[in-house]
């Protein structure tokens, strides 16, 4: 339950993260969107309360032409507040081009210092600036009056934007109220779907417990047709597999019990047979040995019995012999360490390669596990690191190898010496068959080696192939490795 809780708890702070982190980002580019249309709107309205203020000007100078236009503008300038207020439905005030106050048709909002619009206007460029105070918006215009290309005086505005800035205010109020109840819909919807995902959760919660404690007659009842009631029905099928499984595997172990102690009970009866016969044979050499020849009917009787009990002990090998033939043709491969059982060839090997003043240099990774005969595979590494030895320079390296290719492992056995001709690697594991050129380094030799290491590969599953080339010669054996799958499956 706990766990669920927990669930819980992440989903619902997953939702209000995601909620959040939306009417963040839904409320910074609603707020974007109304800004630049208010500054698009205001905008408009400053350029055409300019371009209609210049118009009465003009046309107010055209007819009352002076000498010196910035006096008349002074004079005229009570005059020119009052008609510009009606004009431009907004509060005007003039200035000189020194920033002194000329005239005013309201001067209230002109008493605040002057703002940057101003500044800006005195150096001769157009400019507005925004007040916000409480609800109330007033937005600020300046700009030099220019008759004639001269600067004869600055006209400065003061406009309520009020009712601008209440509806863009009341816009991100309904979103606002929209994105909660939009919000409060979604999550209740996600919650129902939530909870009916997380009931079967729990369900099998409960019952992988149970299984956990031991406890393998359980089973999931949820009556579902989508993916939830089709992972409690594998949930089940898996149990019953599983519990199956257990059983099988009680069997086998009883029958191992069993079969341990009849093989324990076979090695004690061939010991206590083999141990007969050759306690005779000692007893009776020893006495030879102390006697010598000085009792002839001793000597000829003792003769007798180590001959007879040779021939039985022989006879009993042979049927041991027989026997573990027999069991192990009928028996299945093992599981085999084979760079473990190379390792160990190999430090047996050395003893003979420093005979010939040879170094045996061995390189192996780690869990080369194959199936198949520790013995035979024992034997086909002695063949070849003993064909290694034998055909290799004198005071040169035996380099093995052994690692993991693909799903193959690679064994490599390489030595320095006389190339192979390929027209004679075409027979070389035929039985019997050798290189001409072999034949005095191994007088012994009945070339039987290769075509029993060729046959041990092949039981394997494996390949076998030599590369001689440049005064070098390689024997490249590859064996599937042991698929662990197919024995947890």
């Amino acid at each position: 339950m706990n766990m669920v809780q927990s669930i819980k708890v992440k989903f619902l702070i997953g939702l209000l993260v995601i909620f959040f982190s939306s009417l963040l980002l839904l409320h910074h580019f609603v707020m974007q969107i109304i800004e630049s249309s208010n500054e698009t709107i205001i905008t408009q309205d400053l350029n055409t309360m300019k371009k209609n203020s210049n118009v009465y000007v003009k046309q107010t100078f055209m007819i009352n032409h002076y000498s010196h236009d910035e006096i008349y503008f002074e004079q005229m300038s009570k005059e020119l507040v009052v008609d510009l207020k009606n004009i431009t439905s907004s509060q005007v005030a003039v200035y000189s081009l020194k920033g002194k106050q000329l005239a005013a048709s309201d001067s209230a909002p002109f008493m605040s210092p002057l703002g940057d619009d101003f500044k800006h206007a005195l150096k001769g460029e157009t400019a507005y600036t925004i007040s916000h105070q409480e609800k109330i918006s007033t937005i600020y215009f300046s700009y030099p009056v220019v008759i004639d290309g001269e600067k004869i005086g600055i006209l400065r505005f003061s406009k309520d934007v009020s009712m601008l800035y209440e509806n863009s205010r009341q816009i991100l109020d309904v979103i606002l109220y929209v994105t909660i109840a939009i919000f409060a819909m979604g999550l209740l919807l996600c919650y129902a779907l939530f909870w009916n995902i997380t009931l079967p959760i729990v369900k099998m919660t409960k019952v992988s417990t149970e299984v956990i404690n031991g406890n393998l007659n359980v089973h999931i009842s949820l009556n579902r047709k989508d993916e939830l009631g089709k992972l409690a029905h594998n949930f089940n099928q898996m149990i019953e597999k599983i519990r199956l499984q257990i059983g099988k595997i009680e069997k086998d172990r009883d029958r191992l019990k069993e079969l341990n102690q009849h093989r324990k009970q076979f090695y004690d009866n061939v010991t206590h047979e083999l141990k007969t016969p050759l306690t005779s044979i000692m007893g009776y050499a020893q006495m030879i040995k102390d006697n010598g020849q000085n009792d002839e009917f001793f000597f000829e009787k003792g003769i007798a019995h180590i001959a007879d009990e040779s021939a039985r002990l022989h006879e009993m090998v042979l049927q041991l012999l027989e026997l573990s033939k027999e069991t192990d043709s009928k028996a299945s491969y093992e599981m085999v360490d084979a760079g473990f059982i190379l390792q160990s060839v190999c430090e047996g090997m050395v003893f003979k390669a420093q005979k010939y003043s040879k170094n045996i240099v061995c390189e192996l990774e780690d869990h080369l596990i194959i199936e198949g005969s520790p013995t035979k595979l024992r034997q086909l590494f002695i063949n070849l690191i003993d064909n290694a030895i034998k055909y290799s320079d004198a005071s040169s390296e035996i380099i093995v190898k052994a690692d993991l290719t693909s799903e193959v492992i690679q064994f490599t056995f390489k030595n320095q010496g006389d190339v192979i001709a390929p027209k004679h690697l075409a027979r070389i594991y035929e039985p019997f068959y050798r290189e001409n050129g072999r034949l005095v380094k191994e007088v012994g030799s009945r070339g039987l080696g290769l075509s029993i290491c060729k046959a041990i590969v092949e039981e394997h599953q494996g390949t076998i192939q030599i590369q001689s080339a440049d005064r070098e010669t390689s024997v490249i054996v590859q064996i599937p490795q042991f698929d662990i799958k197919q024995v947890t499956s």
